[in-house]
């Protein structure tokens, strides 16, 4: 049977009319088997109150650096909310965790939170331009930055930062998504404790160029989790072999399988940020039991390669060399 490449998008089904394994015998009816991370009730609900702390603080650092001048505080609220869209997006990964696959959508839902990702970094791009604009601007010709009402915004952020940083600790650290939201609060932290140092140089020395420099290292902040945001939803929509996966040593594994003959036409895509999935067709030994294959090589790219769902099609011996 000659396969086609739409064989290998997630979004069709898998006809191939050969054997066919994936991990622990998965079953692909609809509702049956999730590729969902797993949700803990706990951790989600401090994640949505540090979500909510952060998106609260980041309108009152919007707020306040607009009344006082201070571009720090703006572009600081932008790394705020860069970090506020991370905790909702990991709050959308629950979500999705507990919506089970329909008939149209087989792999569920995973790829809202790949959007939103994409629609997130892509916004805040946007923002650190506006940030470096107006920073040059200020270096030309300095702006006042009321410095007491920049500082007292500094502090009440760190105080927000600290708590949400307690809040999370207490949490059950397996959880990947609770350790990257303690990471982005981390930041937010040393982000406030820069415009803590920004204000008081200010209102001891008087040079308010301090301000837009801190605004423009806040900003490097942004665009790297911004760009990390763009590129990896990026690669995610074009279905690139994931980060870290050497296709060609996989093949070469599969190839030393006992029983294998030919290995070719290996595919692997990311679902989400950590669900990798992979097709692959193999041709068996003389004297080879076909269906002992497809296990074979789902046990082995599962245990060596962390792809934890895999679709095996066992062609006849020499099916390997038509056009697929």
């Amino acid at each position: 049977m000659s396969s086609s490449e739409n064989e290998h998008d997630p979004h069709h089904g898998h006809d191939h009319g050969h054997a066919h394994a994936e991990p622990h015998a998965h079953d692909h009816s609809p509702g049956a088997h999730s590729h969902a991370p797993s949700v803990t009730a706990s951790n989600a609900r401090r994640i949505q109150w540090v979500f909510v702390m952060t998106l609260g603080y980041a309108g009152v650092q919007a707020v306040g650096g607009w009344l006082s001048g201070s571009l720090a505080l703006i572009a600081d609220a932008g790394h705020m909310l860069s970090d506020a869209a991370a905790l909702l997006l990991a709050l959308i990964a629950y979500r999705i965790a507990a919506r089970a696959p329909d008939k149209l959508r087989t792999y569920g839902f995973h790829r809202v939170r790949v959007l939103a990702a994409l629609a997130n970094g892509a916004t805040l791009l946007l923002l650190v331009a506006w940030i470096a604009w107006e920073a040059v601007a200020r270096f030309r010709q300095p702006t006042e930055v009321l410095a007491g009402p920049m500082l007292a915004v500094a502090v009440v952020g760190l105080l927000v930062n600290v708590v949400g940083a307690w809040v999370l600790m207490r949490g059950e650290q397996n959880d990947g998504n609770l350790r990257g939201a303690l990471l982005h609060v981390v930041g937010d932290l040393l982000g406030s404790v820069g415009a803590i140092a920004a204000a008081v140089g200010i209102m001891y020395t008087g040079w308010t160029v301090l301000d837009p420099i801190l605004s423009v290292l806040v900003a490097v902040l942004v665009v790297r989790s911004a760009w990390s945001l763009v590129s990896d939803a990026l690669l995610i929509l074009l279905q690139a072999v994931p980060r870290g996966l050497d296709v060609e040593a996989a093949q070469a594994a599969i190839a030393r399988l006992p029983g294998v003959a030919e290995v070719g036409h290996f595919h692997a895509w990311t679902l989400t940020d950590e669900r990798v999935v992979a097709t692959v067709h193999v041709t068996p030994s003389p004297g080879t039991d076909p269906l002992m294959l497809p296990k074979q090589v789902a046990d082995l790219l599962r245990d060596k390669h962390a792809i934890e769902h895999v679709t095996v099609q066992v062609d006849p011996p020499g099916g390997l060399r038509g056009p697929h």
